[in-house]
């Protein structure tokens, strides 16, 4: 049986991504697909990165590392119909020697109600080696807000 946490609250949250629900993220039944939430959650986690750590996915300054997902949920609350706007709320909730789990929130904007919730498990990863590598100083710094 898989554990479900709490469902989270827009207070646990220090980050927010904007989403506008576009026409094409609706599938045949009329709602966003289950699919495009991935989507909405990977532009915040790239948004989260880029805010708290100055990460942007290129080779600035040397050193070809960064975060690779190995792990996804989500849960699925409340259908959503275009035309809608949405907020991602992101933390770190777990940050490991090599890995770190991010948590997602998905309200509408301005609103408590949460339309879906889910975790991101990565690791720090040397992109030339392959393999998983101790998370900077500076990074869990940044992630943990510490």
């Amino acid at each position: 049986m898989i554990e479900r946490l709490p469902s989270p609250t827009r207070a646990d949250f220090r980050f927010w991504w904007p989403v506008t629900v576009r026409w094409g993220d609706m599938d045949a039944m009329g709602h966003v697909n289950n699919i495009i939430y991935f989507q909405y959650l990977e532009s915040a986690r790239v948004g989260y990165f880029e805010a708290f750590t100055g990460w942007t996915g290129r080779d600035e300054g040397g050193g070809r590392q960064g975060p690779v997902v190995v792990s996804q949920t989500f849960n699925y609350r409340l259908q959503v119909y275009y035309p809608a706007e949405l907020e991602v709320g992101v933390r770190c909730r777990e940050i490991r020697n090599r890995s770190f789990v991010l948590e997602y929130g998905i309200f509408r904007k301005g609103a408590d109600e949460l339309i879906g919730d889910g975790t991101s498990a990565a690791v720090w990863l040397d992109y030339d080696t392959n393999k998983a590598v101790p998370i900077p100083p500076h990074l869990r710094q940044a992630l943990t807000g510490n």
